[in-house]
């Protein structure tokens, strides 16, 4: 038997910025177009999103979604759902959840969620509408996420899980590791441990500096890169300065593609207080470096203890240092770890993992639609 048509799917996310959630939502149109599947992408008109969304050559619609009141935002997005004829809406953010559901469901259009937040679903009377009347499914990224929905009251037969993906050519470097030390102005024999995320206090940035500030003795060595940005940046630069390891630390801002980063790395850090998944995680290992990472949501499912990486309980500075001295002596066992989370990667967390579990749902969600 032949592969089945692909589908018509429209995207819809909300978010004006562009983290990891964006990340996964191209990651997955691109393995579903491959699939033969007609796609627009519905998102927040003059955000980032849209931008690189049209780079790649998706079909973009911009609508306006500024609050969870936006009403006409919910009239365009089921004009727009009824105009492409949608076989499945998949939202992917909290609003887009919120306003996309009323819109599919004005439209006649069968909707799933997917919820990236390692956070508690409030017994709400929004929450009791959206998951038991507007989406037909509802997805954790994660069986951490995938419980938190369970606990919100979430009718079990709606809930599935679909791990986030990572590319692993996406995480190939573009150039050789001494030139990018050189050009950030790292030492050659440093051991380079890299951060990569927002700048927002859910990423426990601050905790990783005071962790290094506790090291600047017994590892001379040890510098730290963060890219990413946001809006504790300014306060994160004072605390280094504060504790006394600026020179030790690269804050490198947003940056596109981190292929080169982590192939002149020794290992990656998340200290997140939070996380759903962390495709950080995920693209460290597959770039074939260890992490230190917290214990929290998804991340103490995709990190395994001793075995890709080392988990510490979150906001312990004194654990994070330990782990972080540990694996900075290290160089072995940081060799034997990156290899072990490259292979994890393979086997679990590749781009086609996630497609086939998302073409079963959408199936399933309009066969039992009828």
């Amino acid at each position: 038997m032949g592969a089945e048509p692909g589908l018509t799917v429209v995207h819809v996310d909300a978010e004006r910025g562009f983290s990891g959630g964006e990340v996964q939502v191209l990651l997955l149109a691109e393995a579903l177009a491959e699939r033969g599947y007609t796609q627009v992408i519905a998102c927040a008109t003059g955000g980032e999103l849209a931008r690189v969304a049209a780079e790649r050559d998706f079909r973009v619609a911009q609508v306006t979604m500024r609050s969870d009141l936006s009403l006409l935002a919910v009239g365009a997005l089921s004009r727009l759902f009824s105009e492409v004829d949608a076989d499945i809406v998949h939202l992917h953010t909290g609003r887009a959840t919120w306003l996309g559901g009323l819109a599919a469901r004005r439209a006649g259009r069968p909707a799933i969620t997917t919820r990236r937040m390692d956070r508690t679903v409030k017994r709400s009377w929004r929450n009791r509408l959206i998951y038991g009347a507007l989406v037909d499914r509802a997805v954790g990224i994660s069986t951490a996420v995938s419980g938190l929905l369970t606990a919100g009251g979430v009718p079990r037969a709606k809930i599935e899980t679909v791990w986030d993906a990572v590319d692993p050519a996406r995480v190939v470097p573009r150039r050789p590791p001494g030139e990018v030390r050189a050009a950030l102005e790292t030492d050659p024999g440093a051991v380079v441990v890299t951060f990569c995320g927002a700048l927002v206090r859910r990423k426990g940035v601050d905790v990783l500096l005071r962790a290094a500030a506790l090291l600047r003795r017994s590892e001379p060595r040890l510098v730290l890169w963060i890219a990413g940005d946001g809006p504790d940046r300014p306060a994160l630069e004072a605390l280094a300065e504060q504790l006394g390891i600026a020179e030790r630390v690269r804050f490198l801002g947003r940056v596109d593609g981190v292929g080169d980063l982590l192939g002149a790395s020794d290992f990656g850090v998340l200290p997140s207080r939070a996380e759903g998944v962390g495709v950080a995680a995920l693209e460290t290992m597959a770039a074939g470096r260890p992490i230190v990472a917290s214990a929290v949501g998804g991340l103490a499912e995709v990190v395994v203890d001793g075995e890709t990486g080392s988990l510490v309980p979150p906001d312990d500075v004194d654990a994070l240092a330990s782990a972080l001295g540990k694996m900075a002596r290290d160089s072995w066992q940081r060799d034997r770890m990156g290899q072990a989370g490259r292979d994890r990667v393979a086997e679990r967390y590749l781009p086609e993992h996630m497609v086939e579990a998302y073409d079963r749902i959408y199936r399933d969600v309009l066969r039992a639609r009828g």
